[in-house]
């Protein structure tokens, strides 16, 4: 069944959520703070070490560089598309929606909490691949292990920021469904280059996650996901 990768995903963050959330009241703003900053170290290190893993290769036995003109072009345009779409005023309003209709308008880190935890599950090279293995070979095993990662992540989000980080399960489950019934359209228009290079970008966004997270940072990543897109488009004309 396509699309069940993604459900046992969603299932999982709203499971880990729920844990987290009551794990909450135990844990004092002290612990919290430290332990946001934790989840802030760690997805830097997830971020650069996704990078480094397309950016570097051998070639003569030297440790080289590639794709740093691609991902500077890719992140600038992608950025000033962001920009001018408001695509992270778009994460907020959902927010915000999301906010009212679950009945926690006094909830001052519900809409922080959410956008976070839904550019950090969402941006990935393993939802991406995940969703075209689920959508092509019915193949879950990457979704699965997302799912693990995803539902022990939210937990220690929503101890921090309470339930907002929960309802990203809504756009995660919409994207990565769309990823998948698309995956058979898509596929045969993507070389594995293409893939590289949208995995490069992302783990280069996952990056900046962990940057606003640890040290409280306002980089707007959700303005910066038009990039995963320009990457593709540069690759098709001048390689990777």
């Amino acid at each position: 069944m396509s699309g069940l990768g993604t459900l046992i995903n969603a299932g999982a963050i709203i499971a880990g959520g729920l844990l987290g959330y009551l794990f909450q009241r135990l844990l004092i703003p002290r612990i919290q703070q430290t332990v946001l900053q934790a989840i802030g170290l760690a997805v830097i290190f997830i971020g650069i070490s996704g990078s480094l893993a397309y950016m570097l290769k051998i070639n003569q036995h030297q440790l080289v560089t590639q794709g740093s003109i691609m991902v500077t072009i890719s992140l600038a345009l992608g950025a000033a598309i962001g920009e001018a779409l408001k695509i992270e005023t778009g994460f907020e309003k959902l927010g915000h929606w999301l906010q009212k209709i679950s009945h926690n308008e006094g909830d001052s880190k519900f809409i922080e909490g959410f956008i976070t935890a839904t550019l950090t599950t969402c941006v990935g090279a393993m939802g991406i691949l995940g969703a075209f293995q689920d959508g092509i070979n019915h193949d879950y095993t990457t979704l699965i292990a997302k799912a693990v990662i995803d539902g022990v992540f939210i937990a220690i989000m929503a101890a921090g920021f309470g339930v907002g980080p929960i309802f990203c399960a809504v756009p995660l489950f919409i994207y990565q469904e769309a990823i998948t019934y698309l995956a058979v359209l898509i596929r045969p228009l993507l070389t594995s280059t293409m893939i590289s290079g949208i995995s490069l970008v992302g783990s280069m966004l996952i990056t900046c996650i962990g940057l606003n997270i640890m040290f409280n940072l306002k980089i707007k990543v959700g303005n910066f996901l038009p990039s995963l897109l320009i990457v593709v488009i540069y690759i098709a004309i001048w390689g990777f």
